[in-house]
């Protein structure tokens, strides 16, 4: 018997946010016209849905902030669009409904229908295996189909986090023959196709390439052809040539200090990522859930089968959407995330109503956004909130820096492969990593992180001990802090140079006042914290957990680099002399 999948990974963002939720949907009779202007149905007093819309988007709606735009589409038509904030500080040029986004893995449901379209033209199946259009791909023993990678259950590693631990910088130029080519090198797979489901987004850049190859024609002139231009998307586009130019444009943003700072993204990969559009043509392409021009009613009913495991566990994945439900209600939707672009898209199939909304700021929170506008026009219809559901961000309280450092420290939380590594900097709280996620003091104990919607709460245990837990909305995290003294403090014996035939590099492990080290020529050093027996915990995102490997005499042979997206990436220990390195040297002030 089946079995649902109800409870998500979550906790910190590897890469970017990816998935949202999704449902089932309704096909009606209605059809919608390019792009039109919003119904003006919705202007009025303090209580129309406009200006309770405004409400919602009031923090970003200044001409000193980057911000959001939003489109709604009910029963057919665009009852709102409009945008909030800036698209270029640097220029001042405010963010209207027609100012194109990155919308990040809100892309891969187009990818999706790309290849159900090919599927209705009879030229691929589903079950296909992927090695009969990607002969590149190694033999790893056991059949890989699109299917598998439509619903993140083929095993292949995720893209960004192994170009990261092959030494990229994600605000690198990436492109698309440079993606394939490392994922055209993996040599084994998280796990055996169809047996769990991780997010790859690896998965959909292969299947963009199969769309191109069965297709004869580029990825992004597919697409364009057989979906934006049906659903008349004026302003959408995959972006494969980084240097093209797009009139209207939002730029990329993030959070520094009291003010903003760039967040530059120089992706020119597609199927997982990379298409440019707005609020407005998400709307469109919504409502194609509703009357289905491109696919058929097939080919949507196609998109929404379910994603089923070896062993019979349901998940809550289609065909490049998730699918699940909200406030009682059904819903079709994925969410987005890449450097400063934040998007969400959600539609109700009973309701025919849709929700896009897109930003240019990282500490934007796309979902949320879009749930909230949602309950503006249906939220009459939706059942009550469940358990605590407080949307506004909590009151953050002062708290001393001596009090925070009690909170510092290693937490593993095995359950989902991942290691939350908590510091104190500039007198605050973090979660350390590329990210650097802040924990703001809510009360005694108990911390904010307003990025990933997380609530964590810190317990002191005996002898010194520290259990955090960490709830996000559809996940429940917890774990204990690893003790300073669990490990030996000998570490010499892992130092040394290990090198990936895979990846094509190397890291250096060293001692420096005691402390276990890993250097990268690109990414610089990091400090490793022991978290039991041979395996450490970095603060390198795309390498939270290191793990060494002893050959049948004991010594030390080579070490794994893993954890999220990634399981373990091997590397070979080569031959020389322990590394230990003087202390760093401070410079003195004059």
């Amino acid at each position: 018997m089946a079995r649902s999948r109800t409870r998500r990974r979550r906790l910190l963002p590897q890469i970017g946010i990816s998935l949202s939720l999704v449902g089932y949907l309704a096909i009606g009779p209605q059809s919608v016209a390019a792009a039109p202007a919003p119904s003006p149905v919705n202007s009025g007093g303090p209580g129309s849905p406009d200006k309770q819309i405004d409400a919602i988007f009031k923090d970003w709606d200044s001409p000193n902030s980057p911000g959001a735009s939003v489109a709604v589409i009910e029963h057919g038509k665009l009852v709102f669009a409009k945008g909030y904030g800036v698209a270029n500080l640097e220029y001042n040029i405010p963010i209207k409904p027609e100012t194109v986004f990155h919308v990040a893995s809100v892309s891969k449901q187009f990818t999706a229908m790309a290849v159900v379209l090919l599927e209705s033209d009879g030229k691929l199946a589903l079950d296909d295996d992927v090695q009969k259009y990607l002969p590149e791909l190694p033999d790893y023993g056991n059949k890989i189909t699109i299917r598998n990678l439509l619903q993140h259950t083929s095993g292949i590693r995720d893209q960004w986090q192994t170009l990261a631990l092959a030494g990229w910088s994600l605000q690198d130029v990436i492109t698309q023959d440079q993606a394939l080519r490392l994922i055209f090198r993996q040599k084994e797979l998280n796990f055996a196709p169809g047996t769990r489901n991780l997010y790859s987004n690896a998965g959909f850049t292969l299947l963009a390439e199969i769309v191109a190859r069965v297709s004869g024609m580029p990825f992004p002139q597919f697409c364009a052809e057989r979906i934006f231009t049906p659903l008349h998307m004026t302003h959408t586009h995959f972006h494969q040539d980084l240097t093209q130019l797009v009139p209207g444009r939002a730029y990329s943003y993030g959070n520094k200090g009291t003010g903003f700072a760039a967040a530059p993204l120089n992706y020119a990969t597609v199927g997982a990522t990379s298409l440019f559009t707005t609020a407005s043509d998400l709307a469109l392409w919504l409502d194609n859930f509703r009357d289905p021009k491109v696919g058929g009613a097939a080919g949507v009913a196609r998109m929404q089968e379910e994603g089923v495991l070896s062993d019979g566990t349901k998940i809550k994945y289609g065909l490049g959407i998730a699918l699940d439900t909200y406030r009682g209600l059904k819903t079709i939707s994925h969410g987005g995330g890449d450097a400063g672009y934040r998007s969400d898209v959600i539609w109700f199939p009973e309701h025919e109503l849709g929700v896009a909304v897109v930003s240019n700021l990282g500490s934007f929170n796309p979902d949320r956004a879009a749930k909230s506008v949602a309950e503006v026009y249906i939220g009459a219809k939706m059942a009550p909130q469940e358990g605590k559901q407080n949307r506004a961000e909590p009151k953050y309280v002062a708290m001393d820096a001596l009090e925070l450092e009690k909170f510092t420290g290693v937490y593993p939380i095995p359950k989902i492969d991942q290691v939350l590594t908590v510091v104190v900097k500039d007198g605050k709280l973090w979660a350390a990593g590329g990210l650097q996620l802040e924990l703001h003091p809510v009360a005694p104990g108990h911390f904010y992180c307003k990025e990933i919607q997380a609530d964590i709460e810190f317990s002191p245990q005996e002898h010194g001990g520290m259990h955090v837990k960490v709830t996000q909305p559809g996940a429940v995290n917890e774990a204990e802090r690893v003790p300073a003294a669990a490990v030996t403090a000998d570490f010499l014996p892992y130092t040394g140079v290990y090198w990936s035939d895979e990846l094509e590099t190397q890291y250096t492990f060293f001692v420096r006042d005691g402390t276990l080290y890993a250097r990268h020529a690109h990414h610089g050093e990091v400090a490793l914290a022991p978290t039991t027996t041979d395996q450490f915990a970095s603060g390198w995102w795309f390498a939270p957990n290191m793990k060494f490997i002893r050959d049948t005499a004991g010594n030390i042979s080579g070490v794994t680099l893993g954890g999220g997206r990634i399981m373990a990436v091997a590397f070979t220990r080569k031959p020389g002399p322990a590394i230990k390195e003087a202390g760093l040297q401070k410079l003195e002030k004059h």
